[in-house]
């Protein structure tokens, strides 16, 4: 696969947690204790998930030296959609202009690992010759249904905003990895909002599960037995070495687990992105939003690792070269 173009965008309003002290009645500083957090962004009234992805979209097209005419096919890949039904992708594409019947858009959703998923699915459709050049793009809303009141340490992780990415198949298939651990599929998510809970008959039961909530024991307990062979086992499929990635673009799960994943798998400081500090994290959002954060370090032929955990619990990985 190559990757002719990323962009992103950031919503304008930055959130410090200082802000979030002060309306929880907490101590200064209490947020980012918990979290590690100094500040995210959050959608502004004139902001939405599609105008951060059409923003996000458009700048990685203008990067790829393309016309948005020229894309074929579009996939959504976030965790959260614009609405149930229908996807959200076909915004995306009206958004930028393309015709009616001028490309294919769907959606993906392996929450936090969506942009891997849609790599990986992206390069066979590729490799397929039905399609020319594709637009991946992961757009968050992060900040809604977050449990303030009652779990501080975790509202306080999120934050807002959009990445994108156009590529073309490639003269080798991509390489990626992506395993699930259902055994722990309750320890993370959000109950309400799909079929589990009908919201006219169980309506208590739709609201006391409309709130994100995560058990941090058990993710933690399952990453630290699993990830690092995972990880392990990416490289070797790719015919990679540690010292031979150039850069690593982790999900930005949290300050906390991102400083674990560097010390657990051997990895240098120097070479992976670690930005979730000020933006917090973006759920799908976070390992594009980090791959373009580091576009200025970014070098054709690069060897970029792609690494990330989600709710499910699913471990994914791609090996991409710049």
């Amino acid at each position: 696969m190559k990757v002719l173009g990323i962009g992103s965008y950031l919503p304008r309003e930055a959130r410090p947690s200082t802000w979030f002290d002060d309306r929880l009645g907490l101590l200064p500083g209490q947020v980012e204790k918990l979290t590690g957090v100094r500040s995210r962004h959050y959608c502004s009234d004139d902001e939405s998930q599609i105008t951060m992805g059409v923003a996000a979209a458009a700048s990685a097209v203008e990067d790829a030296g393309v016309r948005p005419d020229d894309i074929d096919l579009i996939i959504g890949a976030s965790a959260v959609p614009y609405q149930p039904i229908p996807a959200t992708a076909p915004l995306y594409q009206r958004g930028l202009g393309i015709a009616d019947g001028a490309a294919y858009a769907f959606d993906v959703n392996s929450t936090c690992l969506s942009f891997v998923t849609a790599l990986d699915v992206c390069d066979g459709l590729l490799r397929s010759g039905r399609y020319r050049q594709a637009l991946i793009i992961s757009s968050e809303v992060a900040s809604r249904a977050l449990p303030w009141d009652e779990r501080p340490e975790v509202a306080g992780l999120f934050g807002d905003g959009a990445a994108a990415v156009v590529v073309e198949a490639g003269d080798d298939p991509l390489q990626t990895r992506l395993r699930t651990y259902p055994s722990v599929y309750e320890c993370c998510g959000i109950g309400a909002g799909g079929t589990r809970f009908d919201f006219r008959n169980e309506a208590e039961a739709f609201a006391a599960h409309s709130l994100f909530d995560m058990n941090g024991k058990d993710l933690f307990r399952i990453t630290a037995r699993h990830f690092v062979p995972f990880v392990d086992d990416l490289l070797a499929q790719a015919g990679w070495t540690r010292d031979a990635v150039d850069l690593v673009v982790p999900h930005q799960a949290s300050p906390m687990a991102l400083a674990r994943m560097i010390r657990q798998c051997g990895f240098a400081e120097g070479k992976v992105v670690d930005i979730c500090g000020t933006v917090g994290n973006q759920i799908a959002a976070s390992i594009p939003y980090g791959l373009c954060s580091a576009k200025d370090r970014l070098q054709r032929g690069d060897k970029i690792l792609l690494l990330g955990t989600s709710a499910g619990v699913s471990f994914g990985g791609a090996a991409l070269v710049y």
